[in-house]
């Protein structure tokens, strides 16, 4: 059995989730809604405020869609209630950032400004000129937004510039060395 795949989930107060027909889940709460196609052989259910999902049988295909869906079903349920946030740092000298409206616009040592435009469901905050926080209630946007801005410059490995995640560690090579 999946240990993953057979924790329950506690439905926070304030959040309402539907399952229709060929297993469509609709999880709404204060962050907004969020509507998903789950695998249709694995069976959720809701008893008492606790949401559990179980597979037919112990197939291959089943039981690594076990824990997957689960984990689906919980990052709905914690996106709905808290939010996800991916934050991005700038690095390099004349290298920064802004909010214009409802664009993100920034100098990265290229010969024009790069600009991006906010999603549906995505926040962006530039807190300070080389910080970058996104928040939005899906996960898996939260996170490709983020890879879409970060890939406008990855970071390089001689100097260390670029835009990367809060906390990613960089390995800086050594340059070429002369007589």
């Amino acid at each position: 059995m999946s240990r993953i795949g057979r924790a329950p989930i506690t439905i926070p107060a304030g959040v309402k989730i539907s399952v229709e027909d060929n297993n469509v889940v609709t999880v709404s709460g204060p962050n907004g809604t969020l509507k998903r196609a789950m695998p249709a052989m694995m069976t959720i259910e809701e008893k008492e405020g606790v949401l559990h999902v179980s597979r037919p049988n112990d197939e291959k295909q089943n039981r690594a869609l076990h824990g997957l869906t689960r984990s689906l079903l919980n990052n709905m349920v914690v996106g709905v209630t808290a939010g996800f946030t991916k934050e991005l740092e700038i690095q390099g000298v004349g290298y920064r950032a802004a909010k214009e409206g409802k664009n993100l616009v920034m100098n990265l040592g290229y010969s024009h400004q790069v600009t991006v435009p906010e999603i549906d469901g995505i926040t962006i905050e530039v807190p300070s000129q080389t910080r970058i926080v996104i928040k939005g209630a899906d996960k898996e946007k939260v996170g490709q937004f983020a890879a879409d801005v970060r890939e406008k410059r990855p970071p390089e490995n001689y100097k260390g510039k670029g835009i990367r995640y809060v906390g990613e560690n960089v390995r800086i090579k050594e340059g070429k060395t002369g007589k």
